[in-house]
């Protein structure tokens, strides 16, 4: 599984699960970016299929519905979908 590292401030782990042809998820990764956040992501649709069951079930963990994005925060606080203000809350923004 490829994961995708992006710099910026710390603002603890921040891990994002994406569809890459999702446009909330595109929103999701803009937003981080214009606040300047360090995260890691996984575009879970170009994962290859002998990983596919894995990262569904990691994704499910968070998130039993497996909905995109899917945002985890210190391995602790999940974000489900596009949710600008709950997600600069968890993140002390």
């Amino acid at each position: 599984m490829e994961i995708k590292h992006v710099a910026g401030a710390n603002r603890g782990k921040v891990f994002l699960y994406a569809l890459s042809t999702c446009g909330w998820c595109r929103k999701t990764k803009a937003l981080l970016n214009e606040l300047g956040i360090e995260y890691s992501y996984v575009d879970v649709d170009l994962v290859p299929a002998a990983e596919e069951d894995k990262v569904t079930e990691m994704v499910k963990r968070w998130n039993p519905q497996a909905s995109f994005p899917t945002i985890v925060i210190n391995d602790r606080t999940p974000v489900i979908g596009f949710q600008p203000d709950k997600l600069k809350k968890e993140l002390g923004l």
